[in-house]
């Protein structure tokens, strides 16, 4: 989170709209606190131009519970799936309980280090799912698909990190915790008439048409992240909004993979150029310097860069360019890979 939201957050915490009570103590059904929520759905469908067909709610449960929750509203017979990581993988596990699970294409052969392409999407398909960005993989899907049916994703990673274009999209979902908010609260972005239309019975905190009808109020919402998820917003569109943020993504991810590719001591993960995630760039030491590995990660932490190793089912190092972190912080990494290729 960027500083600006950190500390206005702190400060509602403290106190709270003029009300003399914490954010933590406010009722969620205030008029102050319905204002927040009111502000943010506004302020999204502003920054991502949303169209009018569409309604942003504010659940919990993490994105995790979308992995259910979406079969459960949109799954008949059969959903097509793009098998490209470990959360796919677990959308895909959970989809077997409604449905007929189909995989339109996986990139599990290699170890999830490339986007598959030719997706083979059968027209019955209920809809097909995706998730854009895969965290621990360093893979992304740049482009919004269109493959003849509706279209689920999930964008817990990359969301708000360049344009979205709506037209195929019956739902997408995201975890807040990494370009919007603390975690606690699940960013779900619905088109209204897709609803209803499965023959199951759905449980009413499961059903998404419960959620829009109570303008995210059906239960108690989660307040605080709700609240810094609007002080982010703000800080976003005083930038430049989404045109902005993401041609700063675009040129915080090439400083690194420019390095990565030139440095011989640096090897990316994902070989495909056109595969690279903007948010999450993985690399490992090259052939032949794999013994330098805990020496890197011990000098990067000497030079305050900290977190950059890999996730554990994968290794290497992780370097997430969310939108919050600054160029000259990418700048920074690629100084110390630089200082440590001539030292070494």
């Amino acid at each position: 989170m960027s500083d600006f939201t950190i500390q206005q957050t702190a400060d509602a915490v403290r106190e709270f709209a003029g009300t003399g009570l914490s954010l933590l103590e406010v009722s969620h059904r205030s008029k102050e606190f319905v204002a927040v929520c009111d502000e943010a759905r506004a302020m999204i469908k502003e920054l991502l131009c949303i169209p009018e067909a569409f309604e942003v709610l504010f659940l919990g449960g993490g994105a995790s519970l979308q992995f259910c929750m979406a079969p459960y509203n949109y799954m008949e017979k059969k959903a097509s799936f793009l098998e490209t990581g470990t959360w796919a993988g677990n959308a895909i596990k959970e989809a077997k309980f409604f449905g007929e699970v189909h995989i339109a294409a996986s990139s599990k052969d290699a170890n999830y280090n490339y986007i598959p392409k030719n997706w083979d999407v059968p027209a019955d398909s209920d809809y097909f799912y995706y998730c854009s960005n895969n965290t621990i993989f360093g893979t992304e899907v740049h482009t919004d698909p269109s493959v003849g049916v509706p279209v689920i994703c999930d964008m817990s990673s990359d969301i708000f990190s360049r344009p979205i274009d709506f037209t195929n999209y019956e739902l997408i979902f995201a975890g807040a915790q990494k370009n919007l908010a603390p975690a606690g609260v699940t960013l779900v972005i619905v088109r209204k008439d897709s609803l209803g239309k499965v023959s199951r019975p759905i449980p009413s905190m499961l059903n998404y048409a419960t959620h829009v009808k109570n303008e995210s109020m059906f239960n108690t919402p989660p307040v605080l992240p709700i609240y810094s998820a609007l002080q982010t917003l703000k800080f976003y569109k005083e930038n430049g909004g989404i045109p902005a943020l993401y041609e700063r993504n675009l040129a915080k991810a090439k400083l690194l993979y420019d390095e990565i590719d030139s440095n011989p001591f640096f090897k990316g993960t994902v070989a495909n150029k056109e595969d690279r995630s903007i948010m999450n760039i993985c690399f490992v030491m090259a052939e032949g310097k794999e013994e330098l590995e805990n020496e890197f990660d011990k000098f990067a932490i000497s030079k305050n860069i900290i977190g950059i190793k890999g996730h554990r089912s994968v290794g290497g190092f992780r370097a997430s360019t969310y939108n919050a972190l600054p160029i000259e912080s990418v700048q920074v990494l690629v100084d110390a890979m630089r200082e440590f290729s001539q030292t070494h």
